[in-house]
């Protein structure tokens, strides 16, 4: 996996955390440095966590299923990726103001739960995956920072647009994989 393929995973990956820094935005109105900030740390530090996690998962399993690691990154990012477009399509969840530790943990645990399965995607391919991890947790930090500002000054109206768009980017790179390894490209 090349680094442009890396960042299109990351901003992928990192449009669910977007996608509610948007929403936190909105909820909090008038927001500081230190709001973006948190944000940025929660999202971006949960979304570095669980691909690594993924990966060590991932990691045990390698050497039993390695001629399928293309059909199952596929499966992995089609199943991550339609959920994120459902998502995206149903009612708007509206999120309150608090920046509070349990608040903020719930919030990164859900938006990260899909980069566990890409975790165990990488390992497959086997990814280097300390700078893999570290550069999707900066990616997310940037946008997750970014969206509570937009939020603040936009509000609700491209949480959908930005799940969206992270959905159709993971279901892209997951049909790239599975046309890689089956000789395709």
């Amino acid at each position: 996996m090349g680094i442009a393929e890396l960042f299109i995973l990351a901003v992928g990956l990192s449009m669910d955390a977007f996608a509610v820094s948007i929403c936190k935005g909105l909820s909090l109105g008038r927001i500081n440095i230190k709001h973006m900030c948190l944000a940025g740390l929660w999202f971006g530090g949960f979304q570095a966590l669980m691909p690594l996690l993924g990966y060590f998962l991932g990691s045990f399993f390698t050497n039993i299923i390695t001629s399928y690691a293309h059909w199952i990154a596929f499966i992995l990012l089609s199943i991550i990726g339609g959920n994120m477009i459902r998502e995206s399509r149903s009612e708007q969840e509206t999120l309150d103001a608090s920046m509070s530790a349990p608040s903020m943990l719930l919030l990164a645990i859900a938006t990260s739960i899909d980069a566990l399965a890409v975790g165990v995607t990488l390992a497959f391919l086997k990814v280097q995956i300390l700078p893999a991890v570290g550069f999707i947790g900066i990616i997310t930090f940037l946008l997750s920072a970014a969206g509570v500002k937009v939020g603040s000054l936009f509000g609700a109206k491209y949480h959908s647009k930005a799940e969206l768009c992270g959905g159709i980017i993971l279901l892209l790179i997951g049909i790239k994989l599975l046309l890689d390894g089956l000789g395709i490209l």
